[in-house]
């Protein structure tokens, strides 16, 4: 952003420049020695004249078209560069976000078969397990730990990315409590057509066709050459004569003028073709955004029953084997299966929160300077 900030400045400079135009006064002189051997004499001569191009009047129009052109183009890239930071900073943290639930889901698994391992050591003691079933479920906890301390560890390196990247931002000490997604209001054409019509990108090129339109224009219309009207003061014959003119000149326009003319016009052709399919682009993308964030928080709720149900599954078959109607193996297995399904139910719903804020900031409803009037419900509750 820092650095369209100071293309901005660039562009109001040359904005400037060319509203003043390129041409300035020139000034010239000269100073000879004159012999004249009929009448033996040597005269001392000089010449002053001050001289400037005249910018014709349809050229100082088209200049100044140009220049505000160039300027609003900047600005453009401006609002885009801060558009593509939020992106980044969505992914960032939500990176730190999904790493850190994972990192607590698996800590939070390990734990669970520490205090089963605890149960089991009472069992044996009493004579009520077998000493074997206490090696399967060590190593089942060794092969957890070492799933804790990867996830911790990528939890870590999130935060750091995270802290690094976007070092203004306070990174929570601890993970914030992650809201159930919800569906986006006022459906999902208006979000698309509002992705669209926010678009930093397609302004970007409608404005720099429109630029390159004028170019071509001011070139072809440089065919017709700027006159150069001076003012010419002389004295010869050592002062005897006198002699004060206006000096116009006019460059005959060549074949060079009309091929720059062509090339220019043909560069606006390739950017007028060349945003129209960044549009295309650009709606592609707001359907595809627009259909994630529907398709996750679908998968989410998949993935949300899905633990209801292994939960259940798990409590029953933890019963069966304190009974002793099930093997340790059994309940190992659906062990794992429980912990599957939280991880999967976490990543989704993480999955579905950035996909639904990824079209909030696409629409720049949320994390822009401007339009911020529909980041609302799930979005801000784990944004920064």
């Amino acid at each position: 952003m820092r650095a369209a900030a100071e293309r901005l400045q660039a562009a109001a400079a040359t904005q400037r420049a060319l509203e003043v135009g390129s041409h300035e006064f020139q000034a010239n002189s000269g100073l000879q020695r004159r012999n004249v051997t009929t009448e033996q004499r040597r005269y001392n001569e000089w010449e002053l004249g001050i001289s400037r191009t005249i910018r014709l009047p349809g050229k100082a129009r088209l200049d100044r078209e140009i220049g505000s052109s160039t300027r609003s183009v900047a600005e453009l890239r401006l609002e885009d560069a801060e558009h593509q930071v939020a992106r980044r900073l969505l992914d960032a943290w939500m990176g730190w976000l999904r790493s850190s639930a994972v990192a607590e889901e698996t800590a939070a698994q390990d734990q669970l078969l520490s205090r089963e391992r605890d149960a089991l050591a009472r069992r044996v003691t009493l004579g009520d397990a077998a000493r074997r079933e206490m090696d399967v479920l060590d190593a089942e906890r060794a092969t957890q730990a070492a799933q804790a301390l990867m996830a911790r560890d990528a939890a870590l390196a999130a935060r750091q990315t995270l802290a690094l990247g976007f070092p203004e931002i306070t990174v929570p000490p601890a993970l914030p409590a992650l809201p159930e997604p919800q569906e986006l209001p006022d459906g999902p054409q208006a979000w698309q057509a509002r992705i669209v019509r926010e678009s930093a990108e397609i302004a970007i090129a409608n404005g720099e066709t429109t630029r390159l339109f004028k170019v071509a224009e001011r070139t072809r219309a440089e065919r017709t050459p700027d006159p150069t009207v001076g003012v010419r003061v002389l004295s010869d014959r050592g002062g005897t004569e006198r002699v004060v003119g206006v000096v116009l000149s006019i460059p005959f326009g060549t074949d060079y003028r009309s091929a720059r003319a062509a090339t220019e016009s043909a560069n606006a052709a390739a950017a007028e073709a060349e945003a129209a399919d960044v549009r295309r682009a650009i709606e592609q993308g707001a359907w595809l955004a627009v259909q994630a964030a529907q398709s996750k928080r679908a998968q989410w709720q998949s993935h949300q029953q899905a633990l209801a149900a292994q939960v259940a599954a798990n409590t029953r078959t933890r019963r069966a084997w304190e009974l002793g109607e099930a093997p340790l193996g059994e309940y190992l297995l659906s062990l794992r299966s429980l912990r599957q399904a939280r991880l999967a139910e976490t990543q989704a719903r993480v999955d579905a929160l950035q996909a639904a804020m990824l079209v909030r900031i696409d629409a720049h409803a949320m994390w822009h300077s401007e339009g911020e009037g529909h980041g609302e419900n799930s979005a801000h509750a784990v944004s920064p």
